[in-house]
């Protein structure tokens, strides 16, 4: 009886032992696990957001802005862009310029020259023929507005428009038979024309 009394003691001390080291464990388990053994590395990568596309860049257009504006020359513009915008890139107007001559919503076109005249210029002259008549110098096909364009013999609002739209869709004029391929001119348009547009 005595030798069982002297061993009792000593089972519950490897018990508690044994559920210390235990209890240890679970712990330095459940740590690690919520310092990012579970939730952070792989985790992270697995789930990482993919890479956006790189959007692409606008299309450039070239444009020569002369005349009267405060810094001719050549400048970049977005497709799309209107003569309102090129006279802006090229510093504005200046004070003898003849805006209401030019048509600020007109889109541009790629190689095109955006002519703002000045008061008293023959560029002026040219740009507004009198009602009916046609313009003295022929007329750039490339950067003629649809003002000017109206004023030829044989064009009116609706072929103007045109003209300007296959400019567009085409790119500038490289030669004047270029004009058969708008809507609405054949060879009897082209007759009326002869001499007094170009490319």
């Amino acid at each position: 009886m005595d030798n069982m009394d002297g061993h009792l003691p000593a089972l519950p001390h490897r018990r508690i032992a044994a559920g210390a080291v235990l209890l240890a464990l679970v712990l330095v388990l459940a740590v690690r696990h919520m310092s990012g053994g579970g939730g952070g590395g792989a985790g992270t990568t697995a789930f990482a957001p993919a890479k956006a596309a790189r959007p692409r860049a606008p299309r450039l257009l070239v444009v020569d802005v002369a005349g009267a504006v405060r810094r001719p020359g050549l400048y970049r513009l977005p497709a799309g862009s209107r003569i309102q915008n090129a006279i802006a890139a090229a510093g504005g107007s200046t004070r003898k310029a003849q805006l209401d001559l030019v048509n600020l919503a007109a889109p541009v076109a790629d190689g095109e020259q955006v002519l703002v005249p000045s008061s008293g210029s023959p560029d002026a002259a040219a740009a507004a023929p009198a009602a009916g008549a046609s313009p003295a110098a022929p007329l750039d096909l490339n950067s003629a507005t649809a003002e000017q364009l109206d004023a030829l013999p044989g064009v009116g609002p609706v072929t103007a428009q045109k003209i300007i739209d296959y400019r567009q869709t085409h790119g500038p004029f490289r030669n004047v038979d270029e004009l058969q391929g708008v809507p609405g001119i054949g060879p009897s348009k082209m007759a009326q024309l002869e001499g007094l547009v170009l490319p």
